[in-house]
């Protein structure tokens, strides 16, 4: 009888350790990187960036393995598909990212151990914690999106978060990089403070943590909808009561910090110019889209009116919303082009493509996978992560006098000079764009689809009219380096020894071109993502289209 209790217990442990497999393998990589970085010798030490990139490919093709297994067991999910796609996602931009992160720390050190001024001591090396952070922060990333309970959600949101903290701090040996440490801490800090205080209402009135699970069991998301069927005040307050509506909408601002939206992006220009270029790469990519994710998962239990056109959220969730996608893509375009620094201005965009993000969650799913908005924001950050490296790694792979540059006078006559990284730049800035074809082009257009069918037709032109206002710096970026001559100023610009700096960075300018190409099964990979159940067993192919027939 013990040993009976004892296995019924233990296998719904066994069922979620079967869910979070690439997990295990970035926690185990980690494990294994700091431990390379610590080797007296340096040959083993240089190996951190390679095993890592490893780590990486091994999670992603275990995400895939499992991607069947993880959406059967996801019954409650409202989008059961979501997780195989974002861990996927989160291996596939990681390479490129860890890659863009090689020689960040430790470069003076090392250059003392190699000349035998200083005996090598392993606790004066930061290498191997330096990679092993950002692989346990890929693997809260991942956990983000197998999240299914609030308490879950909260510890990977924050292990996403504070090793990017440490990151910031000793990415170089300025002052300047610890002050953005500071900085992104303690506003990191008021961020989750909010979004927990959300979350610990929904938890006061569904008396459970869990999000979602099998028929029958209580969870935050039957709770909501059992107020949101029991209310009177439906109209007035989406149906779920003023508390839970206080709640989401506290969860919703809280998260706003990770995906740098207005007003929560006061530290992002900052944050991004103190810290080395790679890490400004991954700051870009990484927490916004653990928000992404977050938020993908909180309106999830809401719900939306699956099938129709038009969100059916809570009106104070939509309303906000709406408003802080608005605002975020007006203010990130126009303070980006007043910027002369390129980390700046690139932070600024940053902020912009958070607007332009959550203009596909107000959309709500739909009936068609092209006009379905929870598709558009997955593909759309599946191509802002491969093509937003680009413009920070050139950066990062070329210096003057041991520093990375910074200007866009920097950049001037680069195609002529060195043509891969020059090129690199004409390319990522081209796409953030959205010149067709490149993939930045697909990724906003079925953001507009999907907004237009929704009847979002003021943050269509709104999307529209911030998009022809970043053409201005985005052309700044692609033809300083492409259209003017090098000056003398520039001739003293030397490439990095780094050289995966600059693989990485002609490998997510490239992605910008090979992706583009495979665009269809992209989207239908992101629209099986953003499905729910119901619309991903009655999908029928019709071309390049899918078309969902609408639930009873």
């Amino acid at each position: 009888m013990v040993n009976a209790v004892t296995l019924a217990e233990a296998t719904p442990i066994v069922e979620k350790l079967g869910l979070i497999v690439p997990e295990i393998v970035l926690f185990v990589g980690a494990c294994v990187v700091m431990m390379l970085g610590l080797s007296p010798s340096h040959s083993v030490r240089k190996a951190c960036v390679p095993f890592a990139v490893l780590s990486l490919i091994a999670a992603g093709v275990m995400a895939a393995i499992t991607g069947g297994h993880v959406a059967e067991s996801m019954a409650g999910h409202p989008f059961p598909q979501f997780v195989p796609y974002a861990k996927g996602l989160v291996a596939i931009v990681g390479i490129i990212l860890v890659m863009g992160l090689a020689g960040t720390v430790d470069v003076a050190l090392e250059r003392s151990f190699q000349s035998g001024r200083q005996a090598f001591e392993a606790i004066r090396t930061n290498r191997g914690e330096f990679y092993a952070f950002f692989l346990f922060s890929l693997c809260g990333l991942m956990l983000c999106a197998s999240a299914d309970d609030l308490i879950w959600l909260f510890l990977a949101l924050e292990l996403t978060s504070l090793p990017t903290y440490v990151m910031v701090a000793i990415s170089t040996a300025r002052t300047r990089s610890q002050e953005a440490g500071v900085k992104y801490f303690f506003l990191g800090a008021f961020g989750a403070a909010t979004f927990l205080l959300g979350f610990a209402m929904l938890y006061g009135l569904a008396g459970t943590t869990l999000l979602f699970g099998d028929a029958g069991v209580p969870t935050v998301m039957t709770a909501l909808l059992d107020m949101r069927e029991a209310s009177a005040t439906a109209e007035a307050a989406g149906g779920i009561g003023t508390l839970a509506t206080i709640g989401l909408v506290l969860s919703v601002i809280g998260l706003c910090f990770k995906i740098a939206a207005v007003p929560m992006h006061f530290y992002t220009a900052d944050v991004y110019q103190g810290a080395a270029p790679g890490v400004t790469a991954m700051l870009a990519f990484v927490p916004k889209a653990a928000g992404i994710f977050a938020l993908v998962l909180l309106l999830g239990t809401v719900g939306w009116d699956f099938g129709v056109a038009g969100s059916s959220l809570p009106t104070p969730i939509r309303e906000l919303l709406w408003v802080l996608a608005a605002v975020t893509m007006v203010v990130g375009n126009v303070l980006a082009l007043l910027q002369s620094s390129v980390k700046r201005m690139l932070a600024y965009s940053s902020v912009a493509h958070s607007g332009y993000m959550l203009v596909g969650l107000i959309a709500g799913p739909a009936i068609a996978v092209a006009d379905n908005g929870v598709a558009a924001t997955l593909f759309y950050l599946l191509c802002y992560g491969c093509m937003n490296p680009a413009a920070f790694l050139v950066l990062a792979s070329l210096e003057r006098r041991g520093e990375s540059i910074e200007t866009v006078d920097d950049l001037r006559g680069l195609c002529a000079g060195r043509p891969l990284l020059g090129y690199s730049m004409v390319l990522g800035s081209l796409s953030l764009l959205g010149l067709p074809p490149l993939l930045g082009f697909w990724g906003k257009l079925h953001l507009f689809t999907s907004a237009v069918s929704a009847g979002e037709i003021a943050l269509v032109v709104l999307l529209g009219v911030t998009s022809a206002i970043a053409a201005f710096y985005y052309l700044r970026l692609a033809g300083a380096p492409f259209l003017e001559d090098q000056s003398e100023r520039e001739r003293d610009i030397r490439l990095s020894p780094a050289f995966p700096r600059v693989a990485a960075a002609v490998l997510s300018a490239g992605s910008v071109v090979a992706l583009a190409l495979f665009t269809t099964s992209l989207m239908r990979a992101a629209g099986a993502a953003g499905s729910t159940p119901q619309e991903a067993a009655s999908a029928e192919p019709q071309g390049d289209r899918i078309t969902l027939a609408a639930p009873e």
